[in-house]
């Protein structure tokens, strides 16, 4: 309580000093359009093809486009394409026009050729972004991701300089939101040739289409730079002259650099968040994201029991989760899929709240879940090991997690393992760990985002989820349902039903992220699906 009085007090002090420090010296940021960013992780590449991180996404999206863009209405709008296309052929081929007058931030005209290489790239066998599966519905993609057909056979065509052909293997209704992702950029293909394995290693290794360009990132450094591009085909249309991002994993480090005036946009949590939520710069900022424990099912791992899964899910008290532990507005999640993602349209109700779990915090029935999960394993008891990032959010959920199994649960334990972004993410991805703490925000705005990993043979199915029935019908909408949509909203909840009494994941909340914003900022999008969008930002 005292810490919490002290840093609304210390925000009123900033507010009566507001006109001679301006809180976050807007008034000179006003006349050197510097906006200053945090990242909570850190990057780790700009390569698409090669990683997929939240951070590197962050960044990619205020200095690169794909053919589409999601603009300030959340409607999708033409970007290195002209205009939204309509498909032909029965919804399987689309024919996209670039703009002819788009570059990249070293001359070279951003062409047709620029998305072939990005996405045979992506596409590959060899690609480690874990995000291969996304251009599954492209004709022979699959196939090519499997290493049983050539990258050149994909279904991607450069016809002309500004032509750009895509033919799908099926309809695919979404394709127009999905074409916003990062994960569908161009890369500059004589960019890609020479610097090879190397590129998008460092800042200096990349080239750039966006609003802005990537200075400073050496590819460890924890600071960098974003310029205005010069050569963007909209540049008038940006009033920033620069951006700059740094890695701030500690909440209270963000709320006094903010108060400092050295950030302009800083996401606080837990005990921080709760003292600003009367602060007049709060800005709370609802995300079509689940945070939840991955669960890995893995033969040799005690959490390919059922029971055992159930039994974690009943014990966490995500009531108290949210109102003791986050306090920065988040709401507890009974399901895998975020309400206020999507409306199912043959049934009128929001899909994320009709397709809940009737689960609720029952410590009684957890230990009887728990102990029969033991009876089937034939243990007496099992430790669980949990590894994550070394933030603070991620500690604090650990810790939550841990007092929980150690309090209320016989014969169990949770033994924490919190390291930086990148060793957590090399022992999930080797499968050294039993749970680990996560999120997942929607790609684009369907229930499928959520659902594609964790079907069995999707790389970022890291928890090794193989049930059959949730693979069929996932893949049923994604095929033989895609264009019917009494069918594909079916296949959907008996999607999001199958996850739910499987005990896939343990939802822990839905995610709502509580920013402290300098009063002059304006014109930032924050998307409900997909990163927030800087671009077009300016002090008042």
């Amino acid at each position: 309580m005292k810490k919490a009085q002290s840093v609304t007090l210390l925000s009123s002090l900033l507010l009566l000093a507001g006109a001679l420090a301006g809180c976050g010296n807007a008034s000179a940021q006003s006349k050197q359009q510097t906006l200053h960013l945090m990242q909570d992780t850190e990057l780790q590449s700009l390569d698409t093809s090669n990683t997929a991180q939240l951070t590197q996404w962050n960044v990619l999206q205020q200095s690169m486009e794909g053919l589409y863009r999601m603009n300030a209405n959340n409607k999708v709008v033409g970007a290195m394409a002209t205009k939204v296309v309509k498909p032909t052929n029965n919804g399987k081929t689309y024919t996209f026009h670039l703009r002819k007058n788009a570059k990249w931030n070293n001359g070279d005209a951003v062409t047709a050729q620029d998305f072939v290489t990005a996405w045979r790239r992506s596409v590959s066998s060899t690609s480690t972004s874990g995000y291969s599966y996304i251009y599954e519905g492209i004709k022979n993609a699959e196939q090519i991701s499997a290493g049983k057909k050539p990258t050149s056979t994909l279904g991607v065509t450069a016809v002309n300089q500004h032509t750009l052909k895509v033919t799908l293997s099926r309809a695919m209704p979404y394709l127009d939101k999905m074409l916003t992702m990062p994960a569908f950029f161009p890369q500059d293909h004589k960019v890609v040739a020479k610097y090879g394995k190397d590129y998008g290693s460092t800042s200096q290794k990349m080239a750039y289409n966006g609003p802005f360009t990537v200075k400073g990132w050496n590819g460890t450094n924890d600071s960098w730079s974003l310029l205005k591009n010069k050569q963007y085909y909209a540049k008038k249309s940006i009033k920033l002259d620069k951006m700059t991002m740094q890695v701030v994993k500690d909440s209270t480090t963000a709320h006094n650099l903010f108060s400092q005036g050295k950030l302009d946009d800083a996401p606080v949590t837990g005990v921080t968040a709760k003292g600003v939520q009367s602060d007049k710069h709060l800005k709370h900022v609802k995300k079509a994201g689940t945070y939840y424990l991955r669960l890995n099912m893995q033969n040799n791992r005690a959490l390919r029991n059922q029971n055992l899964r159930k039994a974690l899910n009943l014990v966490l008290n995500k009531q108290s989760l949210t109102k003791n532990v986050l306090s920065d507005g988040s709401t507890p999640a009974y399901n895998y899929v975020t309400p206020s993602l999507a409306t199912d349209p043959t049934t009128g109700k929001d899909f994320g709240t009709e397709t809940q779990s009737k689960d609720r915090y029952d410590v009684q029935k957890a230990q009887k879940l728990w102990n029969k999960g033991l009876k089937e394993l034939g243990k007496s008891s099992v430790t669980l090991k949990m590894v994550s990032e070394d933030t603070t959010v991620a500690k604090n959920i650990d810790q939550f997690v841990q007092a929980a199994v150690k309090q209320h649960l016989q014969h169990a334990k949770v033994e924490v393992s919190a390291v930086p972004a990148k060793a957590s993410g090399t022992a999930v991805q080797n499968g050294n760990y039993d749970l680990t703490y996560t999120l997942w925000l929607a790609d684009y705005a369907d229930p499928v985002s959520f659902f594609d990993i964790l079907t069995k043979n999707n790389p970022q199915n890291y928890g090794h989820y193989a049930d059959a029935v949730f693979n069929q019908q996932v893949s049923a909408a994604h095929g033989k349902n895609a264009t019917n949509q009494k069918a594909y909203w079916q296949n959907m909840r008996t999607a999001a039903e199958r996850l739910n009494t499987t005990s896939a994941v343990v939802p822990l909340y839905n995610m709502t992220e509580s920013h402290l914003v300098n009063n002059q900022l304006s014109g930032v999008t924050y998307h409900a699906v997909g990163e927030n969008d800087y671009t077009r930002a300016y002090f008042k």
